[in-house]
């Protein structure tokens, strides 16, 4: 990898490149890219732990919102789940609907979109045994097989792994964040004045303005794709689960530094590069670029619900177990520990929000979000 990276800065015109190049290279070169590679990321094993490995609760309480919203709304039993990393929440949500809607099941086709190959084979094996699975590489992909998508899309932790551009504010003057080569070698920032007009029309369209010394990231690639899903969606409704901020929340000082990060062996990383290829990198994703890219393409703002009041609404509690077991290993233990890790105040579902977003729905949503 840096070998790889070496000869593309050197090759670049500048002798540098922008961030977005460089985490699209570290994370998705099909080669050395981190999510390429064939090695465990998630969980004791990996680098990092998402929410839906935390326990199987997880997914049969997003399996229960489901199967309300297919009751409730004329919509076409097909699920598509984007980055679905290793499969478990997938057979949470099949193992339930079987459980509960066996006619569902039937008729449910469920797809995975996940362009890990490594991912992909973890996916076939945690799944042999459900009917209706579908893989794709990618949403481009997907969509020779389905022009258009109606149905339910559903993400968790997404677009926190997607290539942002960083720029920083000094002297009154906006720069672009570039990665560049030092003398000896190793990889460094530099600075260059602002000129891209992506980037500057998205601050325009956000009315975000930095304080001095400020560092952003911008999330183009994210606002890329969810408007070509809000395109390809026809009649459905996209289900966004991940960590972040609104604009006025960005302009708080605790957030001046930005929020590019690496995960290493489950260690935080301050410089995004350090162990280019070994290390998962992540950012909080911007909550009103999200509604608003979407927006343009059709798809409509229902609600925003931070992940511990969305998981107490749909129904978390029923599943904690009322036990005097003693053994602090056995299941119905590990399981209560698990969903208190979910809801507990100062947990990590407290950064996590969910966003539900739809194209030609019509229902009372407040309905069937109090139901939940």
């Amino acid at each position: 990898m840096i070998d790889y990276l070496k000869h593309v800065i050197s090759e670049s015109k500048t002798g540098q490149i922008p961030y977005d190049d460089y985490m699209n290279i570290v994370l998705y070169h099909p080669d050395f890219g981190y999510y390429m590679k064939q090695k465990e990321k998630i969980g004791k094993g990996g680098d990092f732990i998402t929410t839906s490995n935390i326990s199987n609760v997880f997914g049969i309480l997003f399996a229960d919102v489901f199967l309300k919203l297919f009751s409730k709304v004329e919509l076409k039993p097909h699920l598509c789940e984007i980055g679905g990393g290793n499969g478990r929440f997938a057979k949470a949500i099949l193992d339930q609907v079987h459980s509960k809607d066996p006619d569902l099941y039937d008729r449910l086709t469920y797809t995975l979109i996940e362009s890990s190959p490594y991912h992909q084979s973890l996916q076939q094996s945690i799944l042999e045994t459900h009917r209706g699975i579908e893989q794709f590489q990618s949403v481009e992909d997907m969509q020779k097989t389905y022009p258009e998508f109606n149905g339910i899309i559903f993400s968790n932790e997404l677009y926190d792994a997607f290539p942002v551009s960083v720029i920083e504010k000094h002297n009154n003057e906006l720069y672009e964040v570039m990665v560049a080569l030092d003398n000896e070698g190793k990889l460094v920032e530099r600075y260059i004045p602002l000129s891209n007009k992506a980037i500057l029309t998205y601050l325009e369209e956000q009315n975000i303005s930095l304080k001095e010394k400020q560092r952003f990231e911008v999330p183009l690639a994210m606002q890329e794709h969810i408007e070509k899903l809000g395109i390809w969606l026809n009649k459905g409704i996209v289900i966004t689960v991940d960590y972040g901020y609104t604009n006025e929340e960005w302009k708080l000082p605790e957030h001046s530094k930005g929020s590019l990060r690496g995960y290493y062996k489950h260690q935080l990383v301050e410089s995004a590069l350090e162990h280019p290829g070994e290390m998962d990198l992540t950012t909080h994703i911007h909550f009103d670029s999200l509604v608003t890219a979407g927006e343009k393409s059709g798809l409509n703002y229902v609600t925003k619900l931070r992940q511990d009041r969305f998981l107490l609404a749909a129904g978390i509690l029923d599943y904690l177990q009322e036990h005097h077991d003693t053994n602090p290993f056995s299941e119905k233990s590990k399981q209560n520990r698990a969903l208190r890790s979910l809801i507990m105040e100062g947990s990590m579902s407290a950064a996590f929000h969910v966003v539900i977003q739809e194209k030609n729905i019509s229902i009372a949503w407040d309905e069937i979000l109090t139901s939940w």
